[in-house]
């Protein structure tokens, strides 16, 4: 699996248009898997994973039919997952949710502009939101097994190690690319957006770390820890930190509840293996400080390239929160309508654009509905959490959305993705008899 990745990633760089015939394969191959199997382990769940990390690596390569093709792609096999398996009942607070968001379209059909492509702007500001809905749905209170999970994350993985090839065999020496100072380097980030590229890199390189301690096989180590060092080196090089602080705050959030689940004599095993993780990212940090002759470090201390203190911390974000909040603050009730906010902002402060924070988007154009709609996203997980903590991913997990969404918005299905696999819940066959002469029935 590893080597094939880094052969597609090969094959996109040498012969772009390779990238759509392989969509198309992929799509297609999923979808015939997922009907052939109507869904009995989870197939749909481990289709849905693998278009959700594929989809900025075929964005950037022009592989994609629609630009939202990637969101549309998840909804679609979860949609075809609970329609072998459907639902729990639990699952209310997110019907609820996915409601909400539709009186905002409504609106919108009224406020938005004549010129504006009514379809497009819906579907760029409501896609993310959807599938985040419909991954609730599918995943809340979910029995999975632990191997079945286990390939969910391997799913996810996968193409997210084809985009870390890409990129390598697109830069392979990124010297003179990293010295045009301290901005977002798109040379670095493959000629695409550096905020996506430092997402996806930054989750792979969470993801690997994670296996560092769940998988107990010195050769997968070691591959492991090769490949975490690359993936960080390329979510780093990208110069844009947002991507790179949610994978840190997440790989935390995982080792501390890994940690304390654990007896004290694995306890000291894993401050070993916390110690060769750390040497690793020093040096990968010292490699980069070395190579961009320090700029790295201006950049992630808020400096120009000639070490000036930056006055913005955010990069513009501020002023955008600042502007949909106005937005709420004018249509506290109804809002703005969907799509609206980018043409408020335009009237407010002259400039068009798009959201980078689904948390004052929701508010500025769903008024009151998008801040119930908030508060179920927040706290119905913290309640399932309560009850049932046997999902060490599940703060990680739920950090990575909420910290994406507030650097980057939805523009990609990885958060909504990512939110629906905290609510899962991971049945250890091991220790339990009753699920394993189910399985065993199947």
């Amino acid at each position: 699996m590893l080597l094939l990745h880094v052969l597609m990633g090969f094959a996109v760089y040498a012969y772009r248009p390779a990238a759509q015939f392989m969509l198309f394969g992929i799509l297609g191959g999923f979808l015939l898997y997922v009907i052939l199997k109507e869904n009995k382990n989870n197939e749909a769940l481990m289709a849905a994973a693998y278009m959700a990390g594929a989809e900025v690596f075929f964005r950037m390569n022009g592989g994609m039919v629609f630009y939202e093709t990637g969101k549309y792609s998840v909804i679609l096999f979860l949609l075809i997952g609970m329609f072998y398996k459907g639902t729990s009942s639990r699952t209310v607070p997110f019907w609820i949710y996915l409601f909400i968001l539709f009186p905002g379209v409504v609106v919108a059909s009224f406020t938005l502009d004549y010129d504006v492509v009514f379809r497009k702007a819906i579907a760029f500001n409501l896609s993310g939101p959807v599938c985040l809905g419909v991954s609730a749905l599918y995943c809340y209170y979910k029995k999975i097994s632990k191997v079945e999970f286990n390939y969910v994350l391997m799913m996810l993985l996968m193409p997210l190690v084809a985009n870390m090839a890409y990129l390598y065999f697109y830069t392979p020496s990124i010297g003179e690319a990293l010295m045009s100072g301290t901005n977002s380097n798109y040379a670095a980030s493959g000629g695409y957006g550096p905020n996506q590229i430092s997402t996806v890199m930054g989750l792979g390189a969470f993801l690997v770390c994670t296996r560092l301690f769940t998988i107990k096989d010195r050769t997968i180590n070691i591959i492991d820890m090769v490949l975490l060092t690359l993936m960080s080196y390329r979510a780093i090089v990208t110069f844009s930190r947002g991507g790179v602080f949610t994978a840190l705050v997440c790989a935390l959030a995982f080792i501390f509840i890994y940690y304390i689940k654990q007896d004290s004599k694995s306890q000291s095993k894993l401050i070993k293996k916390m110690a060769l993780l750390l040497f690793a990212v020093v040096t990968t940090w010292a490699v980069i400080t070395v190579q961009t002759q320090g700029l790295i470090t201006y950049r992630y201390t808020n400096r120009d390239a000639s070490g000036k203190l930056e006055d913005d911390i955010t990069t513009g974000r501020a002023e955008l929160i600042i502007t949909e909040l106005k937005g709420f603050y004018y249509n506290p009730v109804i809002g703005v309508g969907v799509g609206k906010a980018k043409e408020f902002r335009s009237e407010e402060a002259g400039t068009e654009t798009a959201s980078h924070n689904e948390v004052s988007r929701l508010l500025s154009e769903h008024g009151l509905l998008g801040l119930v709609a908030i508060l179920i996203l927040i706290f119905v997980p913290i309640i399932f959490w309560t009850k049932f903590r046997n999902n060490y991913y599940f703060l990680a997990f739920l950090a990575f959305w909420f910290l994406t969404i507030n650097h980057s918005a939805m523009r990609i299905a990885l958060p909504a993705f990512v939110y629906g696999l905290a609510l899962l819940y991971i049945v250890d066959e091991k220790k339990d008899p009753l699920h394993r002469k189910r399985l065993a029935g199947k």
